[in-house]
């Protein structure tokens, strides 16, 4: 059985080479880069199954590859969690939105760090759906990363895309805060459920007009409908 091959992008080789040791003692293939050079030379060569990646490296930040690597559609779908000292609540909410699926603080042990490479492994196959999804006026084609309204493009963040894919994929339902960060950030990651009330915004304010299908539903949680209120409750 094929090993999961695991990029870790950290400078310093103290820390790079503790989580190496351990990830090949349960079973993965690491392979180290220091910046953000040395990780685009890997992923080149061979498509990582996940990338543990550091906030602070040397030249472009860990942030800035996060958000290059989700927009290209060679790299999009690879599960990133990213590794670091900053944690902040609103630094989690940056490290999610530039397309993270999962965030980590040091120091952390080695259990809650395979732990959670084993949990965005496990979610990797349900967010693969290839197959385009319409309520109303709105579609979504995963496999080419686009999200329409009336045949017009859109622009949605990582996360944004993420939640409007699953909300497409079970209309008319409501949707608890507890339960958009399982479903869409997985059970794994430990961040405030009024997160999932500023993704909403951003969401709503992406679809323009179509932001008024992704409903509030009062001391229950969200829901897309096909038919909107007149209405729509604010986050």
């Amino acid at each position: 059985m094929k090993k999961p091959r695991i990029l870790i992008v950290e400078d310093e080789p103290d820390i790079a080479e503790l989580v190496a040791v351990n990830l090949r003692h349960n079973g993965f293939a690491p392979v180290w880069a220091e910046d953000g050079a040395g990780a685009q030379l890997e992923i080149d060569a061979v498509l990582p199954d996940a990338i543990l990646l550091d906030w602070m490296l040397p030249g472009q930040s860990g942030l800035a590859l996060a958000r290059r690597w989700r927009s290209d559609p060679r790299t999009k779908a690879i599960p990133l969690l990213m590794i670091t000292a900053r944690g902040d609540e609103p630094d989690k909410v940056a490290g999610l939105d530039a397309g993270a699926d999962d965030y980590i603080t040091k120091p952390f042990s080695t259990q809650e760090l395979l732990a959670r490479i084993r949990a965005v492994l496990r979610r990797r196959a349900p967010e693969q759906a290839s197959e385009s999804v319409s309520v109303g006026h709105l579609t979504l084609d995963p496999s080419a990363y686009r999200v329409t309204w009336d045949q017009q493009p859109l622009r949605l963040g990582p996360t944004e895309f993420k939640l409007l894919n699953y909300l497409m994929r079970h209309p008319e339902r409501v949707h608890s805060r507890a339960q958009l960060l399982d479903k869409v950030w997985g059970d794994h990651v430990f961040i405030e459920e009024r997160t999932v009330d500023v993704h909403v915004k951003r969401l709503r304010e992406a679809l323009g007009p179509g932001g008024a299908l992704v409903e509030t539903v009062r001391g229950a949680g969200y829901r897309l409908t096909a038919m909107p209120a007149s209405s729509t409750a604010a986050a």
